[in-house]
Parts: structure tokens; sequence; C-alpha cells
């Protein structure tokens, strides 16, 4: 694994000859790199937005453990992202406990009150209404961020909760820079945040102008129920006020919420999936998330392939990752949903001995039509708004965490009264099954909908270990591309030999079994393009995919290296 100094390439070449430990520091500077991480002794946060992750640095800076810093970061991202970030969603964390060597997922995802019913999308025709799932409050599960992060810090963190969370009502109460980053979002989202007053308030100007970067944005209520949160954990979010005013206004704009739906609300602790890949550990995130199953169901496939030698992007590369890739969301929309409710059989679908059975099914020469691959019959086997931020500390404790409110700012909707935005995450649910949700995804009836269930993600936070201890804590945003960018962010690392900024900077691409569409970003070669239609595939070069937040341990040197995903404006890799 290449890696670099800080020593500007004149002083790297002199060096050589000044001094051993000169020499020693210029051994780690790579000529060959186009793009170079950023470096760190003690610590290190990679997130979306870069005031949060300044945050996270600074709880690391004052003794807290990666834990602590994720907490900090978590509450942070809810005032400085708010399109994301957020106190009304849920998520998944992986926790790496450095003293043990033990890896922990939590599962904080949100669920579908106890009003909640299969047919609860349809109209009277029995259409699914997008609208309902989407942008009224029948949209919005019960949160879990507030309960998902008190259950980390309690079990794994080293710092008080009232500390942690701190800089959060600080940024809240006194304001925050608007960047252009957040101007644009704004901007674009004005026609959904404008539906709901109580949005409307916060996020433009008392006329309804816009806010402009540089504007100082000051969310007062929010800075109030993090104050209430902090003092009283989290009864003071899932009971009392707050509680009473996210269910009013939810089932005020149609949803079903109610007081002990908040209060019934548990985040829990799942046993991570787990795989290997070309002799590296691969631990992510099991079901309601379908990340981590499929992204160790498309690795065992790739394994059986020399993509190292086929090269990084070529089409012979490209052509056996989208067929592997249309197999395993193929098996999605069938096998995967909440293991509390439904068997999803993760041991047959990441197993090695699967992943031949998928082979056997790939033609090296040509594309099979998506209309001609159906979810596996595993009888045989029995007996793109979300964000992500990766954290190191200095003993190699580590968090992958991904958290969401579903689309941009969620619903729109904002309780009254309270700062917090409401997520949509009832929308990936399948509110009839055959038909695809928002991101073009299709579910069957194992991730219908019922009271206190958990919607199906793909949120695929990982962290991959090298000889037993953590190399590379990944993950991204990106609805039903997220699998698929974590997935390539890592086969760039081991296969192709790219550094952690070089693997989160290739051109990507995506298959999803439906539609027939291998999705493109700008980087892949006309060349390579033509070579994969004359191969079958329909190429469509779209828009960027992911944002991918990574940070790495160098077995070799032991330095912090991480990288943001330049995709997005604003996110920042931090460390000291």
């Amino acid at each position: 694994m290449k890696i670099f100094s800080y020593l500007p390439l004149g002083l790297a070449a002199l060096s050589l000859t000044a001094s051993p430990l000169l020499a020693q520091e210029a051994a780690i500077y790579s000529g060959m790199d186009r793009v170079h991480p950023v470096w760190a002794e003690n610590g290190l946060v990679a997130a979306q937005e870069q005031v949060a992750a300044e945050v996270g640095r600074d709880i690391l800076a004052q003794g807290g453990n990666a834990v602590d810093a994720g907490v900090a970061v978590a509450f942070a991202l809810a005032v400085t992202l708010p399109r994301a970030g957020n106190l009304g969603g849920g998520g998944f964390m992986l926790v790496h406990d450095a003293d043990t060597g033990e890896t922990h997922a939590i599962d904080y995802r949100e669920m579908a009150p106890a009003g909640a019913s299969r047919d609860m999308f349809l109209d009277a025709e029995g259409n699914a209404d997008s609208e309902l799932s989407r942008y009224s409050g029948a949209a919005s599960g019960v949160p879990g961020t507030v309960a998902g992060m008190k259950l980390v810090l309690d079990e794994f963190g080293s710092m008080e909760w009232a500390d942690v969370i701190a800089p959060a009502i600080k940024l809240a109460e006194e304001g925050i820079t608007v960047t252009p980053d957040l101007a644009d979002s704004l901007e674009a989202m004005q026609e959904r945040l404008t539906k709901y007053p109580t949005a409307a308030k916060i996020f433009y100007k008392e006329d309804g102008a816009l806010f402009r970067p540089g504007d100082t944005l000051v969310q007062a209520d929010l800075a109030q129920t993090l104050k209430t949160v902090a003092e009283e954990g989290p009864d003071g979010f899932y009971k009392g006020r707050i509680a009473e005013a996210i269910a009013k206004s939810v089932t005020d704009a149609g949803g079903q919420i109610t007081v002990e739906d908040m209060a019934n609300y548990k985040a829990v602790k799942r046993e991570p999936v787990k795989g290997t890949y070309r002799g590296y550990e691969i631990v992510s995130m099991p079901p309601p998330s379908s990340g981590g199953v499929h992204l160790i169901q498309i690795l065992n496939a790739l394994e059986g392939y020399p993509i190292g030698a086929l090269g990084a992007n070529s089409s012979e590369t490209i052509h056996l990752m989208a067929e592997a890739m249309k197999l395993a969301y193929a098996d999605r929309s069938e096998y995967l949903g909440d293991p509390d409710f439904v068997d999803v059989p993760v041991d047959v679908l990441t197993s090695k001995e699967y992943a031949e059975d998928m082979r056997d099914k790939i033609s090296a020469a040509f594309a099979t039509p998506s209309q001609q691959i159906k979810p596996a019959d595993l009888a045989p086997y029995e007996s793109d708004q979300t964000t992500h931020y990766s954290i190191i500390d200095k003993e190699g404790n580590a968090i992958s965490n991904t958290y969401t409110i579903n689309f941009s700012y969620g619903s729109g909707l904002v309780a009254d009264g309270t700062g917090v935005l409401m997520n949509n995450e009832m929308d990936d649910f399948s509110a009839k099954p055959g038909v695809p949700n928002a991101y073009g995804l299709i579910g069957g009836d194992a991730n219908a909908v019922e009271p206190g269930k958990r919607p199906l993600s793909s949120m695929t936070p990982t962290i991959v270990n090298k000889d037993g201890k953590v190399w590379l804590v990944t993950g991204s945003p990106g609805g039903a591309r997220i699998i698929t960018t974590v997935l390539q962010v890592i086969m760039n690392m081991i296969d192709h030999d790219m550094n952690v900024a070089e693997a989160s900077t290739a051109a990507r691409i995506h298959h999803q079994w439906l539609p027939d569409e291998l999705r493109i970003e700008e980087g892949i070669s006309l060349d390579t393009q033509r070579a994969l239609q004359a191969k079958g595939h329909t190429v469509s070069l779209e828009e960027v995919m992911g944002s991918t937040q990574s940070v790495m341990q160098d077995p070799e040197s032991g330095y912090l290296l991480g990288a943001s995903d330049p995709r997005r404006a604003g996110a920042a890799t931090v460390g000291y």
C-alpha cells in the first residue's frame, strides 16, 4: 500500500542523502501517486462536512476515543449538514473495539409505527402512491438516531453524554456560516422545504429570501432540543414535549407516529456479517441493511477472477463487476428484509459455495439481459441523501457510521418547535411487491410494511481487517448505489494497489439488475464504453455516485491515512 509524507518533493529527494531519519520519511512518499491522502499520527476523522469533522477531531485531541468522536460528529452533522445529518432519522454503525479485537454492529434504523399496514401507500386503484410514501407525514418512521448514539456511547465510549453533544448545541445556538454547498442545497430544495411552514421559517429568511454563502444560519429550536437531550438523555427525545411535538406534527401531516411509538423505540446490537477477499477480512452491516450481505456476495463472486491483472476500469473488469452486481441485486429483491420479521438467508448468500454458482451464470463474453435473471433458488443451499463518516483513534478503535433521513431534508417536515427534520424512510419498504422505490429498487414480501418493522436499507458501513487489525474503515451515501460504491473502493485498494485517496477518486460504475442499465461516471474511456456495448451492455453516462469517507491504518508504518470523496463539496478528512 502506497502512502506519503508531508515532505515537499524537493526535500524528499534531498532526504535520500541527508540523514537516516529523513531517508526513512522519504521511503513512505510515493512519486507514483496522482492523489494523496491526508496523514495523521494520533486520530483521523473523515466526514461529509468539515465543521462536523473538526468537532470529531477535537474530541479525539481532548482524549476521547473513536466512539466519543463519532457521537459528537453525529449530533454536529444534524446542525451543519441538515439535508442528511439528523436527529429525525436513523442508521447503522460498526464499532471496532481495539482492546478485544471485536467489531459490533449497532442498528438504529427507523421503525414503522404501530398503526402502519401493508397497503398504506396504495391508492384506491391499488397502485403505489409515491406522494404518500415520500412527502406526507406517513412517510416518516420512528427515528432512531438519538437512541442509537446513547447505546453506543454507553457501551463503548469514554466521555459523558452531555459533553459530546455540547459542540452541536453551540453550533445550533450561535449559528453556522452558510457554505456554498448548503446554500445550493437549500435553493434546490426550496419547493419541498416551503411546503411546511415549520421548515420554511428555519431554512429561509423572514421574507422568504434564500441564505447566501457567508450568511449565518441559527437553529434555535434545534439548540433547545439538543439541550433537552443532553440533560435528560433519550427520554428527553422519546418522551415528553419533544415526542409529543413529533407525534402531533407527523399525524397532522397524515402520518401515524404516536407518543407510544416514540416511547417504544429501541436501538439494537446485531452480529456483523463477515467474509474474506483475497486474504482480507470484510466486516459489514447485517440486515435490515442489505449492504453487508451483497458487498460480500459480490466480492466472493469476483474473487474467482484475476481482477488485478485485468486492470482498473477495463472493459473486462467492469463487465464482470456488472454481471455480479445484477445477480446480487436480483437476490436482494427477494430475500432481504428485517431479520426480526423474516428469515434472511445470510449464510447462503455470503458463502463461497454460492459464489461459485454465481460465476457459473456469468459469461465472460456477453452481458446477460436482466429479464433473464431471477432471484436464485436457494433451496439447494439450505443445510441520494444519506451521509457517512469514518473515524479511527490512536489506540486502533474505529467506527464506520452511515445514517440518513432518506431524501435530501427527508420529507421536508420539521416537527413544530423542535427543529427536527423528519425522515421519509417508509419509502424504503416495498409499497407494493414488484414496484420500484425512489431509487429504482424492487422489493418483495420480505420488505413489506408491518408495524414495528425496520425498512430494508442499502447502507454499507464497512471495516476491512488485515492480519487481525483494522486496515480500512469506509462507507458512503448514495441510495441503491451505496453497495457498489463501497465495493469499488475496496477493490481499488486490494486489487489495483491504489492508495485510499486514489481509490476514492477513481471513476465508478453501477448496475442494480433493474433497470437493465450499466450506469457510469465520466472518466470511463470511450473505447471501454464501446467494448462494453459490444458485450451487450446498455451504457448510460449519469451523475457522479457516492461520497465515500475513508480512513485507514497503514500496517507497515502505523500512520493513519484518510480521504474524503471529492464528489461532494464541503467534505473533509482531518486529524492530529
